[in-house]
């Protein structure tokens, strides 16, 4: 089913957050009490490498992509402890539900948010150095607890690379489902069509799936450019499938 007035936005609730044990707190900060949103869907998520990658996919090249994507796989704060590596992944439904989300969010930077916006959550957040393995710096890592999407375009995306239809209960999904007629697999990168010997299964005909992945995964069957590209679609089917590799 689809609401296309819905408006929806992605909350991660980072390592670090979760570290500090201000899970609680920023439920309640976040809660329809505070915000008049809705909760429309929420999972704790094992973070892979091709989630981060993904998620984070503006800023590969960057001097601080790396840390980056070990920050949101949890790899800094719990270097130890895989089985701690998580984030909780959550959907907010309402009116102008980036907006809200993000004004209760506050600026990127934690040392920004202390000044202009003392109150949101980000002011608890902290700034790290990034250095070289020489111990010089390269610049600086935002610990800011919080991700929220940043416009209608971005938490549509955002929302279909870490959610399925299914962890959505109908009545709340906002964008355009359709019943998958295929089986697709995925093995090293590639799409497959019929299972060979270490590939995984991502859709099976009767399952639901975003209109959009499905529009991508037939465009690159055909050999056509696809929308999405086939790691954004993998990652979010292969959520919490597999232990990641301590």
């Amino acid at each position: 089913m689809s609401t296309e007035a819905l408006e929806q936005t992605l909350v991660l609730i980072k390592p670090d957050a979760l570290k500090l044990s201000l899970t609680g707190y920023l439920l309640s900060q976040l809660s329809e009490f505070h915000t008049g949103l809705r909760l429309a869907a929420l999972k704790i998520v094992q973070v892979s490498e091709m989630l981060a990658s993904a998620h984070y996919a503006e800023h590969r090249g960057k001097f601080f992509y790396p840390p980056l994507i070990d920050y949101i796989r949890g790899k800094l704060h719990y270097p130890n402890e895989p089985g701690r590596r998580r984030v909780v992944a959550i959907v907010y439904s309402g009116p102008d539900a980036v907006k809200v989300i993000r004004r209760i969010a506050g600026p990127t930077s934690p040392h920004v948010a202390r000044d202009a916006a003392p109150g949101t959550v980000r002011a608890l957040g902290t700034v790290v150095p990034v250095k070289e393995a020489s111990g010089a710096v390269l610049g600086e890592r935002m610990d800011n607890l919080i991700h929220a999407s940043a416009t209608l375009e971005e938490a549509e995306r955002e929302i279909k690379l870490w959610f399925e239809p299914r962890d959505i209960m109908p009545y709340m999904r906002a964008y355009e489902t359709a019943t998958c007629e295929e089986h697709y697999y995925y093995k090293d990168g590639a799409l497959l069509l019929e299972h060979t010997p270490g590939s995984i299964g991502l859709l099976a005909p009767g399952v639901k799936a975003w209109a959009s992945d499905l529009a991508a995964l037939r465009a690159l069957t055909r050999g056509e450019p696809a929308s999405t590209p086939l790691d954004s679609i993998a990652a979010k089917y292969l959520i919490n499938r597999e232990p990641e590799p301590a």
